[in-house]
């Protein structure tokens, strides 16, 4: 190989990396210790409702969810398990995202689908921006003090130790 070559492939062997990078980093939603923003997102009944009113008071569990996320239907028993191990001392709660995702939509799955923790509508992205949530079946879980303890993605995440630290912290 020429040394021009060798130079042409080490370059774009490092933009490769370096863009792999980036996506990962992308992919990693809000960071650990930070408090997220404001949004205000809707009920599923059209009311709006500032996520400021379960950020910081008690501990609070929140999923980035769609109708049609596989790894998000996957996530639901378990969810729904914890949500009533954790009842009273956690807040649970799942942003229906509207992406390829209508109101309807969601309604309908619930209605198929109860779940035993409240849904709310993301209708502009205001909830995703906050949390920078990179994809459905994210997942944060927030202290008490409303700063984020963990975040994690999809149906295999082992977000179980990090809840029952949240839920036991005083």
């Amino acid at each position: 190989m020429s040394c021009r070559r060798a130079t042409i492939w080490v370059i774009a062997f490092c933009f490769a990396v370096a863009a792999r990078a980036a996506a990962q980093e992308d992919e990693e939603g809000i960071t650990v210790g930070q408090v997220p923003p404001p949004a205000a997102v809707q009920t599923l009944d059209g009311a709006t409702v500032d996520l400021k009113r379960v950020i910081g008071l008690k501990p609070a569990l929140i999923e980035f969810w769609a109708t049609w996320c596989p790894r998000c239907r996957a996530l639901e028993p378990r969810l729904n398990d914890a949500a009533a191990r954790y009842r009273g001392k956690v807040q649970f709660l799942a942003v229906a995202v509207a992406v390829n995702e209508t109101l309807a939509s969601v309604r309908r799955h619930l209605a198929l689908h109860p779940a035993s923790y409240p849904f709310v509508w993301d209708a502009d992205g205001a909830a995703v921006r906050a949390f920078q949530a990179p994809t459905t079946s994210y997942m944060v879980l927030l202290g008490r003090d409303g700063k984020v303890f963990y975040t994690g993605v999809g149906a295999e995440q082992d977000f179980e130790p990090a809840l029952a630290k949240i839920a036991a912290a005083p």
